[in-house]
């Protein structure tokens, strides 16, 4: 049977790898029977590290989205937390924000600053005549904002962060191990600050410490002229706040150009098909074509054949950041009559005998 993973840590299915990690660390802290000896439950435990194992790792993640749990293709694993040398009787220093970061982050990592805010990427469906004459557009996007709260420090105030007393502020620590071969001795991040060289003593209680909560924004996109399907406009700084004061990530939109209920679009060239009549076609003619402008006048000399190709320069669309234009193609269909009048048929009947004296179907059959 499938676990829902979600559920079990109480987050969407969109949530960031930020709300995982904030969701583990409050359910663990709470479930762990070594450190809530009241209330702690080790099955449950064991449930809420399955389900962080999985949605914190995100090929993990991207396995169970689309196979489910003990569905072929997908492994859950989970964690032993002994073979990382965590100490869960410390309940003083120990800190399950901590186990997240070296678990899913990879393990040894360089002295952390504070991260730059994800990139966000819209889709965004817009009209013809928008990408021709250029528009603006409001849109609606979630993203994670710096917690106005302790603003963007994740500290309940300022006089709780403080130097980190097991690093000394340096971000690093060393340890020493004895080996078959005599002690050995490694540096690596600081597990209390994760290697940022400051403490913080008491959380915010709006954002738990990560300095960022989950807003909804409205942003206006300049569309240019010219614009072009699957085009992508990056509006810097819009993205998601980075962590406690680095900068915001950027937002990408996406364009998807609709079909036009008349136009054909090719690169920057516009290409339609107009009926005329066959009289139009004979004699020649002029008539009306619809552009993205409006209507413009278009001239049909006589004996046009059907599927001919009419250019009309500069009625394209603009090239994106010129001033020149592309151009709109004509391709004019003759429509032979369906009804005829009686007088009609007299005519072609006529029409028809002139034609042959003159030997023109003897010329297109011979």
């Amino acid at each position: 049977m499938t676990k829902d993973y979600y559920k079990i840590l109480g987050v969407s299915k969109d949530a960031t790898k930020e709300e995982v990690k904030k969701a583990y660390k409050k359910l663990a802290k709470k479930c762990h029977p070594d450190i809530n000896k009241d209330h702690g439950d080790g099955a449950k435990f064991k449930e809420i590290n399955e389900a962080a194992s999985v949605l914190g790792d995100d090929e993990k993640r991207r396995q169970y989205d689309q196979f489910g749990t003990g569905a072929e293709g997908f492994s859950q694993g989970g964690f032993d937390f002994r073979n990382f040398g965590f100490d869960f009787g410390d309940s003083a220093s120990f800190d399950f924000g901590d186990i997240f970061d070296h678990v899913f982050g990879g393990g040894r990592r360089k002295r952390q600053t504070a991260r730059r805010g994800n990139d966000l990427l819209y889709e965004l469906e817009i009209e013809l005549e928008d990408a021709a004459k250029g528009t603006k557009k409001t849109i609606v996007i979630p993203r994670l904002e710096k917690c106005d709260k302790c603003d963007g420090s994740g500290a309940k105030s300022k006089s709780d962060i403080v130097t980190c007393p097991d690093c000394n502020g340096t971000g690093y620590v060393r340890q020493e191990r004895r080996t078959p071969f005599g002690y050995f001795s490694t540096t690596g991040p600081c597990g209390k600050c994760r290697g940022s060289g400051e403490y913080i003593k008491e959380e915010c209680p709006l954002c738990d410490g990560t300095g960022l909560i989950k807003k909804t924004r409205k942003i206006e996109v300049k569309i240019p002229k010219g614009a072009r399907d699957g085009i992508k406009l990056r509006i810097s700084g819009e993205g998601e706040a980075g962590e406690k004061g680095a900068p915001s990530g950027d937002l990408y939109v996406e364009l998807s150009i609709n079909p036009h209920e008349i136009f054909e679009r090719h690169d920057d060239n516009l290409y339609i098909e107009v009926p005329i009549s066959f009289t139009q076609a004979a004699i020649g003619s002029e008539i009306e074509v619809p552009t993205l402008d409006g209507k413009a006048t278009l001239k049909i000399p006589s004996g046009t054949q059907t599927d001919t190709l009419f250019r009309m320069r500069g009625k394209g669309l603009p090239h994106m950041q010129e001033s020149s234009h592309g151009d709109e193609m004509v391709k004019v269909i003759v429509k032979v009559p369906e009804k005829l009048t009686k007088k009609q048929k007299e005519l072609l009947k006529e029409f028809e005998k002139e034609s042959k004296k003159q030997g023109f179907f003897k010329k297109v059959f011979r």
